[in-house]
């Protein structure tokens, strides 16, 4: 693939990343607005007795509650993890076997932003999804974007990928070695 049309392919996929992440975004906000409007000052409302509850909690913590009332450490914590992430996303390949990483990524992205926003706005961030079969700590759409988009990446990156695809992350620059 010629730079010219790999370059416009890269913008694309960008593009592309940052679809998935704004409709999840709303997807997201969405269900906190509708956790807030519904749920607040409610009782828990059943799903599936005994395993799945929605049952409203305002998160003044990271991840499982941990870091309580610790709002701009959590924040530049988040904003660390975002920028990390937006470099990786920019130094993929282009190539197709790299499109599910770039959707998985825009996920982590979306998740990441969520909690952001709830945090910004509210000072805490709105949990509503409560798996009370295991007394799971109690967890929202962002939170399930992150996770499970990790753990494929995981998956991915020890049994899909090999050594050789994953040389973009070389922080070293082939190029000039080889001129030497």
């Amino acid at each position: 693939m010629n730079k010219k049309k790999q370059k416009r392919t890269k913008v694309i996929m960008l593009l592309i990343d940052a679809l998935v992440a704004a409709v999840l975004l709303t997807m997201d906000q969405f269900t906190k607005y509708l956790a807030i409007q519904r749920l607040k000052d409610n009782p828990a409302k059943v799903l599936i007795k005994g395993v799945l509850e929605l049952n409203y909690l305002e998160n003044r913590g990271s991840a499982f509650g941990m870091l309580q009332n610790q709002k701009f450490f959590i924040l530049f914590i988040g904003i660390v993890f975002l920028g990390v992430i937006l470099f990786f996303l920019f130094k993929l390949p282009v190539e197709k076997k790299f499109r599910v990483v770039h959707i998985l990524l825009s996920a982590v992205i979306a998740g990441g932003i969520g909690n952001m926003i709830d945090r910004f706005r509210f000072d805490y961030v709105v949990d509503f999804i409560s798996f009370v079969l295991i007394n799971f700590p109690v967890f929202n759409v962002a939170d399930c974007y992150i996770v499970s988009s990790v753990i494929i990446l995981f998956i991915l990156f020890l049994f899909v990928y090999k050594e050789k695809d994953l040389e973009f992350l070389n922080f070293k620059q082939n190029k000039y070695r080889e001129m030497k």
